[in-house]
């Protein structure tokens, strides 16, 4: 709860707004979709689940065609992109009688929804990824990272300061600061990010994720795709923002009832995959990973034979997913692998 006269962090915050078992955005509706606050890839276009089926097959390959591996979904949304997965795996029967399809989901509501939707028999749901057998891993994360809560740090005349939410005895809510030492931080992240800085804006549980994905890619071999909103930069943007009714919102306002989200800076990503060995990474735009998979010809394939009607939105929708000025440029793809793995399907230059 929120308790009156009472100061919380940020990221505490954000994650009473999404996953307070009782009043928490994830956790008591479905916002994907037309219905709801916004429309994820896998709802714009099934295209978009199809390419991401070809480039799993693929780096299945990539790792030897094992017998028995995991492909794990974090974070699912409503089920749409697995679902349209699952059709396309079996064409490729070999692929999926291998295939243990895990999903990693926080919200029982979301769970429902997509335990409705994706109806094949080798499905699970975890919580965590303790009991994960020791096979190698493919691991999905579509918009995961960018639900995750953050911090965010301010420098102001040689002191840091961490953002908090604060909670007066009228329930009124308002930005607040305390401050920080800032080297505590730099330690815990391993590498002096705040260096030259005077705002930083990242996820600890998101960080935390991260390391343990690795770790997990490490000991089985494998590898992370990330598909999400965000930039390469060493400085760090203030990128948090609220999605209310399909608008946006005050990130203090509408509690419980806003998506709270921000983008995610690769550049710090890069920095944590550089303290392990035997890992690389690939990096690109969601333009470049798409075109590069085929998605305009498996477009032009559908339309064929269909009204001029059901052919443009066909394209409409593949627009929406690859052009500049939409999601093309703005969602990037960065994929995280054993080095002597060689995936280089969708990050052709």
């Amino acid at each position: 709860m929120l308790k009156k006269n009472h100061s919380l962090t940020l990221d505490k915050f954000i994650e009473y707004c999404l996953y307070d078992k009782k009043n928490g955005y994830y956790m008591t509706k479905n916002p994907f979709g037309v219905t709801g606050d916004f429309i994820t890839a896998p709802n714009i276009s099934r295209l978009f689940s199809e390419m991401l089926a070809i480039w799993t097959i693929n780096f299945w390959e990539n790792l030897g065609c094992p017998k028995k591996f995991n492909l794990i979904e974090l974070g699912a949304g409503n089920g749409e992109m697995m679902k349209i997965m699952i059709e396309s795996f079996k064409k490729f029967p070999i692929f999926l009688d291998g295939c243990n399809i895990i999903i990693h989901e926080k919200s029982p509501k979301l769970i429902e929804v997509q335990k409705n939707k994706i109806q094949h028999k080798n499905v699970k749901w975890v919580k965590d990824f303790k009991n994960l057998n020791k096979l190698p891993c493919i691991f999905l994360a579509n918009e995961f990272f960018d639900a995750i809560p953050i911090k965010q740090y301010l420098k102001e005349r040689n002191f840091w300061y961490e953002r908090y939410v604060k909670v007066s005895k009228n329930n009124d809510l308002s930005f607040s600061k305390k401050k920080k030492n800032i080297s505590i931080l730099d330690n815990k992240i391993n590498f002096k990010i705040s260096n030259k800085l005077n705002f930083i804006e990242y996820s600890p549980v998101g960080i935390n994720y991260l390391k343990a994905l690795i770790k997990i890619i490490k000991k089985c071999k494998g590898g992370l795709l990330i598909i999400d909103y965000g930039y390469f930069k060493s400085k760090f943007k203030n990128t948090l923002k609220a999605i209310y009714d399909k608008n946006h919102s005050d990130i203090l306002e509408n509690i419980g009832k806003s998506d709270i989200t921000y983008n995610i800076n690769y550049y710090l990503f890069d920095k944590i995959i550089k303290n392990y060995k035997d890992l690389d990474y690939n990096y690109t735009t969601q333009r470049n990973f798409l075109t590069n998979l085929g998605i305009f010809q498996r477009a032009e394939i559908l339309s064929k034979n269909k009204k001029f009607s059901e052919k443009a939105e066909i394209f409409y929708r593949v627009k929406r997913l690859t052009d500049s000025n939409q999601m093309g440029d703005l969602f990037k793809i960065m994929l995280i692998k054993n080095s002597d793995i060689e995936s280089q399907l969708g990050f052709e230059n």
